[in-house]
């Protein structure tokens, strides 16, 4: 029995490294190897065992809430019109229910935090010549497009090889969740070679490179702030207040000044935030959807739709104002703070906030670093997409966790050695 446990052990770690590296790549090729993660977990029994205390393991508490929240969704098909939308929305969801226990009861001892972020790091370098071979071969073989099943989405208008590759690079893999995955990369990067340099000098421009390739706007006002939130949080704490707010005001300025020479701001005008419901074609296709989702709060905010109803709610209000072309899109409400609202009302809304917010307070020592800069990089992506929309944006949240967790574990056991001493 304990070599059968050994084996499946060992798969299971084997499956998870094979996750993270595949993190950076397109969905399609994680899909699988999320599952077959999640359900050799199942089979190797650790669930069988008493867990340990909240005490010992903090990071359980995030785990629980995010269970808590997905639970609360469930709930929310009682009131919820199509059943069919809350039910397929609930398997997407699902992994947020199975983490629970792999929070709660943890993971065998070959999950070494330092491996799975080397090997996050190189599916991160990896991950950036495929891209570039990729798109670049499409760029002077155009025609290999035109026998592609998703043909009439790729903008063929472009002047140069760059504004090609920016402005199509969603086709293979969103821009927003590569760059999130580099992010990340480049967080747990610092943490293992701090003290190394000349590995830093040369993994964090690969890394970080993405972020002008694909043009990602979002991207460059979250990496102002995770440097900003970062360098505030490595302050003496007699400092932090003294000086944090001219940090944050100069990461401001800096994220501000690198958005007004961004190629995709040059039509951007701050009016679209102030007239943000009064629809146009002008505005901001972001503004004009939260504008659109905004109509009419009442019909949602205290008790929500309920879980999976957004999208079709969305689709009616396109209808009504006669945005054909928004409709014809299918486009969600681009905001995972807006969907919540939509879906399961205010205090479903603030449980959710909450759940994001015990992640730092929860991890210890270097590992609440990682755990304040994952937590940044997923709250300010979430204001201007669904996060959870896609799967390999909940795979990302599952690792982060999973990540923190043995960060702050293992800490906590050297702090324990070094008392035993």
């Amino acid at each position: 029995m304990n070599k059968y446990k050994d084996i499946v052990g060992r798969i299971n770690y084997t499956l998870f490294l094979v996750v993270v590296f595949l993190l950076p790549f397109p969905q399609v090729c994680l899909r699988y190897g999320a599952v077959l993660w999640i359900a050799t977990w199942f089979l190797e029994g650790r669930w069988l065992r008493k867990p340990a205390s909240l005490r010992e393991n903090k990071m359980a508490i995030p785990f629980m809430l995010f269970g808590l929240w997905y639970v609360w969704r469930m709930v929310s098909g009682l009131w919820a019109p199509d059943h069919a939308a809350w039910s397929w929305q609930m398997e997407r969801y699902l992994t947020f229910g199975l983490i629970v226990p792999i929070g709660i009861w943890g993971v065998n001892n070959r999950y070494d935090w330092r491996q799975i972020g080397k090997v996050l790091v190189w599916g991160c370098i990896a991950a950036i010549p495929f891209y570039l071979i990729v798109l670049t071969v499409l760029y002077y073989h155009r025609e290999i497009i035109d026998q592609l099943q998703w043909k009439a989405d790729w903008n063929y208008d472009l002047p140069n090889w760059y504004a090609f590759l920016s402005d199509n690079i969603s086709h293979i893999k969103h821009r927003l969740f590569l760059c999130s995955v580099e992010m990340l990369g480049a967080v747990v990067a610092i943490q293992i070679w701090k003290n190394k340099k000349w590995v830093l000098a040369c993994a964090l421009p690969v890394m970080l490179a993405c972020i002008p390739m694909t043009g990602s706007r979002q991207s460059i006002l979250t990496v102002a702030a995770m440097v900003v939130a970062g360098v505030v949080y490595l302050l003496p704490q007699r400092y932090r207040v003294r000086y944090g707010i001219g940090i944050m005001l100069l990461g401001v300025l800096l994220g501000g000044t690198m958005l007004k020479y961004h190629p995709r701001m040059q039509k951007f005008d701050l009016s679209d935030i102030t007239e943000m419901r009064e629809i146009s074609p002008d505005h901001d296709v972001r503004f004009n959807i939260w504008g659109i989702a905004l109509q009419q709060p009442s019909d949602y905010v205290l008790r929500g739709l309920g879980a999976g109803q957004s999208t079709h709610y969305m689709m009616a209000q396109y209808q009504k104002l006669g945005c054909d072309y928004y409709y014809e899109k299918q486009y969600n409400c681009h905001n995972q703070y807006l969907e919540e609202l939509m879906e399961i009302g205010v205090f479903g809304l603030l449980f959710f906030v909450l759940a994001w917010l015990t992640i730092p307070l929860c991890a210890k020592q270097s590992g609440r670093l990682t755990a304040l800069l994952f937590t940044v990089l997923y709250m300010l992506n979430m204001f201007t997409d669904c996060m959870f929309g896609r799967f390999d944006g909940i795979i990302l949240w599952a690792v982060g966790l999973v990540l923190i967790c043995r960060i702050s574990l293992a800490d906590s056991a050297a702090s324990d050695q070094i008392v035993r001493a």
